[in-house]
């Protein structure tokens, strides 16, 4: 790769340093601009990762013209702002998951991107870890035969803190939004938008989800069995049933690194390691798109974001959850 992208990272919480980490080991990328609210923290963040410029104001990093595509870390209910914002300064965009908090935010911030003619992703790394395009490719070959029901869980015990970013209602909190758009995003990888929906929650008094359960119909009659939950540590894992097997992607299975096959009595098991933090790969997609002038991903094209935030929208109606 002869030209490096210089990248921009907006909002500097935790998932910002481990995607910092792996710009520091991608060879076609530069960190060139961080920005926080809080000066110090930007000025601290650039230091330990050697950005070549820090600031204050979100805007200031949106306006550095040395900038190619800006890296939004920030609560998801900033997303919208920050998105248009760096898009209408033309710059290209990797929004953290998910993209809008629902379907009407979604399709502004795709819409603009589209009307700028600028590269827009929702940053779903899932899609680009090593092991999830192996996963794809054995489906491809239909493997385990004809899919019949998933069964994938994603929980980790958070304590309750109203205040926290998975808690607070105006930050997007809860269980649905943070991890469970994983196991929703598996199955729409595998099987595509669900006929029908079923969804069971637990609220808090913060007015959230902490736990989730989520039953999806497809039209050939395939199911979908999937939990999120804020409430205690879960096995992760993805168990994927067909016709002639079953395959199992390995916790966490949104990053997993061992896909084991069960097939004619025989276990075959794949070991399939990322690189870094498992972000860099959804760079170099992002890097490599920015190099081709293409205005989305033909791995996780803007429609996908689409579909995903629509069946996140079905199921927060049928638990209840309004933001």
């Amino acid at each position: 790769m002869s030209k490096k992208i210089n990248w921009g990272i907006l909002g500097l919480g935790k998932i910002a340093i481990k995607f910092a980490e792996d710009l520091k080991i991608s060879k076609g990328s530069i960190l060139r601009g961080v920005a926080s609210r809080d000066i110090d923290k930007a000025k601290s963040f650039s230091e330990k990762f050697n950005s070549v410029n820090y600031f204050g104001c979100y805007e200031d990093l949106a306006d550095d013209p040395d900038i190619d595509v800006i890296y939004i870390a920030t609560p998801h209910t900033l997303h919208l702002e920050n998105t248009l914002m760096c898009l209408r300064k033309g710059k290209a965009v990797l929004c953290e998951k998910p993209m809008g908090i629902n379907s009407d935010e979604v399709k502004i911030m795709t819409d603009e991107a589209k009307a700028q003619k600028l590269f827009l992703m929702e940053a779903i790394w899932t899609r680009f870890i090593p092991a999830t395009e192996e996963f794809l490719k054995l489906m491809d070959e239909k493997i385990i035969g004809d899919v019949l029901f998933i069964h994938a869980d994603f929980g980790f015990k958070a304590n309750f803190n109203s205040e926290s970013r998975v808690f607070n209602k105006k930050l997007g909190g809860g269980s649905l939004l943070d991890i469970g758009i994983y196991p929703i995003y598996l199955s729409l990888l595998t099987l595509g938008l669900p006929s029908d929906i079923k969804a069971l929650a637990r609220m808090t008094e913060a007015g959230v989800d902490s736990y989730c359960s989520m039953l999806f119909n497809y039209q050939d009659g395939a199911k979908a069995n999937l939990e999120s939950t804020l409430e205690a540590n879960t096995p992760t894992i993805a168990n994927i049933y067909g016709s002639k097997g079953s395959l199992k992607l390995h916790s966490r299975f949104h990053h997993s690194e061992k896909i084991t096959i069960y097939k004619d009595g025989e276990i075959t098991s794949l070991d399939i390691n990322y690189k870094g933090n498992g972000y860099l790969h959804e760079i170099e997609e992002v890097n490599r798109c920015v190099l081709n002038h293409e205005t989305e991903s033909p791995k996780l094209p803007l429609q996908t974001s689409i579909d995903l935030m629509a069946i996140i929208d079905q199921v927060k109606e049928q638990i209840n959850l309004k933001y």
